[in-house]
């Protein structure tokens, strides 16, 4: 299987088939009805941490957040914080996450068609 040159490979985001797990499913729907969520991390690690939910550990939404950006489905941006957003003290390093073009079709195509599995 060839890849694109942004891609190391494995990650589906070259190839005409895409696999989400439920988890990825539900943050991106969740995207879909808030277009900008917070993000966090710490000065000493990039990982980005979602904290405003709890549905998922913090190490388990890093992961999720990870890969669906991986995917290019989400974009993380540490360089917009959101406005009138109070920030966590252990997590001194703020931005937002928002669907991308992609992940924007991506939802458009699975309301229309559906997941198989």
């Amino acid at each position: 299987m060839s890849h694109c040159d942004n891609c190391s490979g494995g990650c589906g985001s070259c190839a005409r088939e895409l696999t989400l797990t439920e988890v990825e499913c539900r943050v991106l729907e969740k995207l879909a009805q808030i277009p900008f969520l917070p993000i966090a991390r710490t000065i000493a690690d990039p990982t980005p941490i979602y904290l405003e939910d709890a549905d998922f550990s913090r190490e388990e939404y890093s992961l999720i957040l990870q890969l669906l950006e991986k995917k290019s489905l989400i974009s993380l941006d540490f360089d917009r914080p959101l406005k009138n957003h109070t920030p966590s003290p252990d997590y001194p390093i703020h931005g937002s996450m928002a669907l991308t073009a992609r992940g924007q079709a991506v939802l458009e195509l699975l309301e229309l068609q559906g997941a198989s599995e």
